[in-house]
């Protein structure tokens, strides 16, 4: 239960595209007033499904404010034009970081829950995360399996990232610091040169999937035939990007795409 039943929000708006992920499997359907359009994104949301039924806005305060929220879920990427204006008006807003550790994610997780009064659905959302986690172990002996996770223009994921750190639990080791990642003007993410992956290649390549239908220009990196040429030296494994950057429910499928890689490289049946 809710500490202060009074306080417990009744219609609910999140900016942000993860804080979105956690109230659609949380909340009760009635609680959710709106969410961000990028929920409706395809290879960019992992609940468009759900989102394409619910209202949406473009961050603008006079979207928020039209939806007659008691509680507007944001974060540091969140418009920062929309944030004040909500300040000014007195609506009530709750300002959250994006996790960077299971740790992190958990702990943002049990705090949505009690601002929505939702703290058993919380519970069972981390019930079914840590659940996920501890079957996603690698057996014992197996050897560290070096990886890079590999995007759109050659985006790579480096130390001190959710998806590191994850890595780390399902068996990998992430190498993408061996080509410069952490160390340039992105701090934890970096973009690693093709000619890079080509001449010294990680045991598995953790890539996006391509645009469907007519592929944007930024898919280039991975549709390049220099990739296919090197198969004989690593496994080329599905990691989409929309499984990147949140944490919360995310990060079941996360995982269990990251262990379905796994098998691929030691060759087990799924």
């Amino acid at each position: 239960m809710c500490t202060d039943a009074a306080q417990a929000a009744s219609r609910v708006v999140s900016l942000n595209p993860c804080l979105d992920t956690v109230l659609v499997h949380i909340a009760a359907r009635d609680q959710i007033a709106g969410l961000s359009h990028y929920a409706r994104q395809p290879g960019a949301s992992t609940i468009t499904d759900v989102a394409l039924t619910l209202p949406y806005t473009y961050e603008t305060a006079e979207e928020v404010i039209a939806l007659n929220p008691d509680l507007v879920l944001t974060s540091r990427h969140s418009s920062l034009a929309t944030r004040n204006a909500l300040a000014r008006l007195s609506i009530r807003a709750e300002l959250f970081d994006v996790p960077e550790s299971v740790e992190a994610s958990i702990a943002q997780i049990r705090r949505i829950a009690a601002l929505i009064d939702r703290v058993q659905a919380g519970e069972e959302m981390i019930a079914g995360i840590e659940a996920a986690l501890d079957a996603a172990q690698p057996p014992h002996g197996t050897p560290p399996i070096t990886a890079l996770v590999f995007q759109r223009n050659g985006f790579a994921a480096g130390k001190g990232t959710l998806v590191d750190e994850l890595l780390s639990l399902t068996g990998f080791v992430n190498v993408a610091g061996h080509y410069g990642v952490g160390h340039g003007d992105f701090g934890k993410w970096g973009i690693v040169p093709l000619e890079d992956v080509i001449f010294n290649p990680p045991q598995v390549l953790l890539a996006g999937e391509p645009s469907p239908g007519t592929p944007i220009w930024a898919d280039r990196v991975l549709m390049h035939p220099a990739l296919k040429r090197i198969s004989h030296r690593m496994v080329r494994a599905a990691f989409p990007d929309e499984l990147l950057y949140c944490g919360g429910p995310v990060l079941i499928q996360s995982t269990a795409a990251l262990v379905k890689a796994r098998n691929q490289v030691l060759g087990v049946a799924p």
